[in-house]
């Protein structure tokens, strides 16, 4: 595969100044035009003006009168209400009303070199100012580029079609360029890229259908990914040959995970975080749960015990830690640690008040004799930093190998911890975490990791993902058994039913903890664990 850092296209080749196509330009049906929005609104309207004024400017300086013949220039008034009649989208195009993202790539890349160099000397300038100053350096490539073409007397592309190349320029700058409108469709849960023209979009209701090339080419695509793991702020994310493998953080929250150079074309999954502000009632509602497991687990986590949730990648695992820690007291001072933000939580102030969300960094360049790479920012670093930021509680996002030992120290305080992992059962879970600490290195042994869960965790609630989408169904998840660990003979844990599989393979009422009384002394009627659930 080529580099991508090579891609850079001249700007001179490239047809921005061609003979405008004689339709009317506005495309139909393109991906783009319906669905993208986030630029859309005051800022699109003040791009306009920018772009125009300075346009309208390089026009009257050489005695022009305007754009020429063939330009269909309008009032700048006239623009804006046509801008505001069509609810503030436009559609960035070319001839036959696609978009040119060749073009629109070019720009994005003397755009973004651009911008780099400047914010240099702007250290602390916030994401509006630097969408700002973005602006003005797209408004400025442009014009100058026009200014050019009306010296030399060449034919130039419309004014609206120029507004609307800055706009896809503005989206690949800080949004998502092709990938937006697919992230931006609240009806998909997860977008499957393998290859550039090989795309599959999974809907909430168990769907899967073809989507449109994300990319000219998988070099190109590889570029995209290349340049999104660069904008991710402080933790800046390496993608290259030798670090082939990409984990990143979305503006909306959406995660994505991808690899290059070692499968055979680029692949990348982009999962959306769908339900964040959520509660443990909404999720009954959506009948994830019964009301006697929330409220279980609701008293559980009030009560200081600490949880691992389980199930299938897509079961709803972080979505049921974000409810749970959703019901604790908005003044309580929690810290969350994550490899990715998912939890989400510090975007919710209403909810959290007190809130440190802390996010590992994998760190770039060559490893030092320690083995770390330079930069790189471990959970461990972070459980240790946390020790003395006044918590009242810390939870650990996802479990999928070693982080389960920073997971194992939150847990140890006694003072009620969350955290995710993929297993079938609630009892494979256990031997998940067992697989996942002995990962860490010969000095875990198993009967250490046994003893860490059987000590520090208190129960493990398991999520099912039932899909009946291939035979005319949906999809659906619930809470199929909870069940209760306790320290057992040899150190090994002891496990207790609380709530097991039902008829119909959903959680109801066992046998409950043996620490039942300390959730009733924060609320829990313990009469909901009898007669199927119902006081």
């Amino acid at each position: 595969m080529a580099d991508p850092t090579n891609a850079a296209a001249s700007l001179e080749n490239l047809p921005l100044f061609a003979e405008p196509d004689n339709g009317n330009g506005n495309g139909n049906g393109d991906e783009w035009g319906d669905t993208h929005h986030s630029l859309s609104g005051p800022g699109q309207t003040d791009l306009r003006r920018s772009l125009q004024a300075r346009l309208a400017s390089a026009s009257a300086q050489r005695g022009r009168g305007g754009l020429p013949s063939g330009a269909h220039a309008r009032r700048a008034d006239d623009d804006l209400t046509a801008l505001e009649r069509s609810g503030g989208i436009l559609r960035p195009t070319s001839r036959g009303g696609e978009v040119d993202w060749g073009l629109v790539r070019a720009y994005r890349e003397q755009a973004a070199d651009q911008l780099a160099h400047a914010l240099r000397s702007r250290e602390g300038l916030d994401d509006a100012g630097r969408r700002e100053l973005g602006r003005s350096i797209v408004v400025e490539l442009l014009a100058d580029h026009a200014e050019r073409a009306l010296t030399k007397g060449l034919p130039i592309i419309t004014p609206d079609e120029q507004i609307q190349l800055a706009e896809a320029i503005m989206a690949a700058l800080f949004g998502l360029g092709r990938l937006q409108p697919l992230v931006d469709d609240p009806g998909i849960e997860n977008i499957e890229i393998n290859g550039h023209d090989n795309v599959h979009l999974i809907y909430d209701d168990g769907r899967i259908v073809d989507g449109p090339p994300v990319a000219d080419s998988d070099e190109e695509l590889i570029e995209t990914l290349s340049f999104l793991a660069t904008r991710t702020g402080t933790n800046e994310r390496p993608f290259s040959p030798s670090n082939p493998r990409l984990h990143l953080r979305l503006r909306d929250g959406s995660r994505l995970a991808a690899t290059a150079w070692i499968t055979p074309r680029p692949v990348a999954v982009i999962r959306k975080h769908r339900l964040t502000d959520i509660g443990i009632k909404e999720l009954v509602d959506l009948d994830m749960l019964s009301p006697a497991a929330a409220a279980f687990l609701a008293t559980a986590v009030r009560a200081r015990k600490s949880l691992v949730v389980s199930g299938a990648q897509g079961a709803g695992k972080t979505t049921l830690v974000r409810a749970l820690t959703n019901e604790l007291d908005p003044m309580e001072r929690i810290g969350t640690i994550e490899t990715e933000y998912e939890l989400h939580l510090h975007d919710m102030p209403e909810r959290h008040k007190r809130i440190v969300a802390w996010e590992a960094r994998p760190g770039s360049g060559e490893r030092g004799p320690d083995g770390r790479a330079v930069g790189e920012i471990t959970l461990d670093d972070l459980v240790f930093d946390s020790l003395r930021m006044n918590l009242s509680r810390l939870i650990v996002g996802e479990v999928r190998g070693r982080e389960v030992l920073p997971m194992f120290k939150a847990m140890q305080s006694g003072a009620g911890s969350l955290s995710t992992t993929h297993a079938h059962s609630a009892r494979a879970a256990i031997e998940r975490l067992v697989t996942c600490a002995m990962e860490a290195g010969q000095h875990v042994t198993e009967s250490f990791a046994y003893r860490q869960i059987a000590e520090h965790i208190d129960l493990i609630v398991q999520i099912e993902l039932v899909d009946n989408s291939h035979s005319g169904g949906k999809r659906s998840r619930y809470i199929s058994e909870i069940i209760a660990i306790e320290p057992g003979e040899h150190g090994l844990p002891a496990v207790t039913d609380v709530f097991q599989p039902g008829p119909d393979g959903r959680a109801v009422p066992g046998t409950p903890p043996i620490w039942l009384g300390d959730l009733e002394r924060v609320g829990f009627n313990p009469r909901l664990l009898d007669h199927g659930g119902v006081p």
